[in-house]
């Protein structure tokens, strides 16, 4: 009879949960006003991510790999209370969703929601942050950025009118310093994210099948 109200589980491979694992949950009441949804995004909304994407993958990659690059990669782990604490301030009922762009990537986390909001995602790939170093790793690697997990960045479906503050109150704070908005929502009823390339076309983004590298998380 009692209500589970949050959880966390954590995926490794078969035979590997041989160590200690600590999970944490924060519980708090939600602010007058906002209700975010999976299933919210709506056709003309922008996406805004809070900064550099895959540093975390391609960190943990490096070490567990015994990977050497000339650049130090470092992983973006981080708390992203206050940064949200802003963006809820500044923008509101305007903030359609939420999401921590983890496991699969930022690839994984758009497909997710146009298929929780019956909605198609078109995004840029230049606008998208991505540290050279990262960029450098993952061709080295032969992996794509969209599908490298993050642990300190965040994506946000935000209304179109409320873009620009959200913009501002997130590059004003410490951890939101390399926020971009990255694309917008559009009518799709096959729920496709498809990216514009930076050599002038277009591709789907889909779905990672299967792992990039073993034992990443």
């Amino acid at each position: 009879g009692v209500p589970i109200i949050t959880g966390d589980t954590k995926v490794v491979e078969r035979g590997k949960a041989d160590g200690v694992f600590i999970s944490t949950a924060g519980v708090g009441m939600v602010p007058a006003g906002l209700d975010l949804r999976s299933d919210a995004a709506r056709p003309g909304d922008v996406v805004i991510v809070s900064g550099s994407i895959g540093d975390h993958g391609v960190a943990v990659m490096s070490k567990r790999e015994n990977l050497e690059f000339d650049t130090g990669i470092v992983s973006d782990s981080a708390a992203l209370h206050g940064l949200v604490a802003g963006m809820v301030e500044a923008a509101g009922a305007a903030i359609r969703l939420m999401r921590d762009p983890t496991r699969g990537g930022l690839a994984a986390t758009l497909n997710e929601i146009a298929n929780a909001s019956k909605v198609g995602f078109r995004i840029d790939e230049e606008a998208i942050p991505i540290k050279p170093e990262v960029a450098a790793a993952c061709e080295f690697l032969g992996l794509d950025p969209l599908n490298v997990a993050n642990e300190g960045k965040l994506v946000a479906v935000v209304a179109p009118e409320a873009a620009d503050a959200m913009l501002a109150v997130m590059r004003a704070h410490p951890l939101g310093r390399e926020a971009a908005l990255v694309g917008h929502v559009v009518a799709d009823d096959d729920c496709f994210v498809q990216m514009a390339t930076s050599f002038g076309g277009g591709r789907i983004v889909d779905w990672l099948s299967g792992e990039q590298l073993p034992r990443i998380c």
